[in-house]
């Protein structure tokens, strides 16, 4: 069950992410008139914001419906804005934005696989099955490695007639094969009354906060790195995709060893040091050093933080949340994390727009990841703190 949720993970965030990598290429081509930087952001993050509020929703239904189904209607149902911008919507700046806005839908899957991850394992494994989950967020690299690749060499429609087929083959097999976990706690309460209850838990709004940060910093990343490499340091569309995919992977990887650290050591140490690491990083990457040194290496670092802070993120909540309300927190949670990824890329645009540098938002996401480090060791600790002595 886990490895079938994860694969879902996986393709429905290659789907999700399908507009990032070709953005730069818009821009440049012309096809669409001429776009500004702000443009650019502005289409690529669309996905995202939809993908993130459409968790609130999907993580409440899963509650009650279970990921046996949500997992192959989430995906069955991403494959129509896909075709929609493979043959509507390529030679219009705002039919993509249409397109990209029901593409959103696959990045609710999210909100789907914590809670039934969840109830598979026991609380002392959930840490490192939902890290191990989470790295399905590593779609984002098959998008990257492929997307241009496919849209320069086989035709513009190849990479999203490609994804589409994945999609619709592993609704099948998901359909077929899930089962949610025996015993599974189904609540009987109105979608309203367990969104308002949710939201009203303390560990929410914490966790919305770490979430936002950890998995919107590498949302943000995972979006916009192919436009600020190629502005910033002057590479190639695929040069800034390749690197961009390095990224995420390492991000994947270091997100289930969050989870396992968590479960070992506490997620509050791994959260902190996390937080830590991307103050630092951002301080550093905020001078444009040069990418054949500490530019590299400031970026890997972030990457690496921002992956283990969600897999800590989820393994806080899993000590500290009902197992019959993992799916509806998760949905909150999930949903700032997605908004904490559309913000950066527009206030990027936005003050290279105005000022022909990136340093302005890259200090701004240290000291963003500083106040949250600080909220880490006091706030959230006192909550853990209060759940583990019960």
């Amino acid at each position: 069950m886990l490895v079938l949720a994860t694969a879902g993970f996986a393709v429905n965030f290659w789907a999700w992410a399908l507009i990032s990598p070709l953005g730069p290429m818009f821009r440049d081509s012309g096809a669409l008139g001429t776009l500004s930087e702000s443009d650019v952001a502005l289409l690529v993050a669309v996905p995202v914001i939809v993908g993130s509020l459409g968790r609130i929703v999907v993580g409440a239904l899963t509650d009650r419906y279970g990921g046996r189904l949500m997992f192959p209607v989430i995906s069955a149902v991403t494959i129509l804005p896909i075709l929609f911008i493979a043959f509507v919507a390529l030679d219009s700046y705002a039919l993509l934005l249409v397109g990209g806005f029901f593409l959103g839908i696959a990045g609710t899957v999210f909100a789907v696989g914590v809670p039934f991850v969840n109830a598979w394992f026991p609380p002392e494994r959930r840490g490192l099955a939902i890290g191990i989950f989470g790295a399905g967020m590593g779609g984002t690299a098959i998008s990257a490695l492929t997307t241009v690749k496919l849209f320069t060499n086989v035709g513009d429609t190849a990479p999203f007639l490609i994804t589409a087929s994945v999609l619709a083959v592993y609704a099948a097999l998901a359909w077929t094969f899930l089962r949610d976990a025996p015993g599974r706690v189904v609540p009987t309460t109105s979608l309203g009354s367990r969104l308002n209850a949710n939201a009203r838990l303390s560990i929410s709004w914490q966790a919305c906060i770490l979430y936002a940060v950890a998995f919107g910093g590498y949302v943000a990343f995972s979006v916009y790195l192919p436009a600020y490499l190629k502005t910033a340091h002057g590479l190639t569309p695929a040069d800034a995709a390749n690197r961009m995919a390095g990224f995420v992977l390492v991000a994947v990887i270091m997100r289930p060893i969050g989870g396992w650290l968590s479960d070992r050591f506490g997620p509050i140490p791994v959260l902190a040091a996390a937080y830590g690491v991307v103050v630092v990083g951002a301080g550093i990457s905020a001078g444009t050093p040069p990418l054949n040194g500490i530019g590299t290496v400031a970026f890997l670092a972030m990457a690496a933080a921002l992956g283990a802070g969600s897999g800590a993120t989820f393994a806080l909540i899993a000590r500290v949340t009902d197992p019959s309300r993992v799916g509806g927190v998760t949905g909150l949670v999930g949903a700032a994390g997605g908004l904490g990824g559309f913000v950066p890329p527009l206030i990027m645009g936005y003050v290279y727009g105005r000022t022909d540098s990136y340093a302005i938002g890259l200090w701004m996401l240290s000291v963003t990841a500083a106040l949250t480090l600080v909220l880490t060791l006091t706030v959230v600790r006192r909550t853990a703190q209060g759940q583990e002595a019960r």
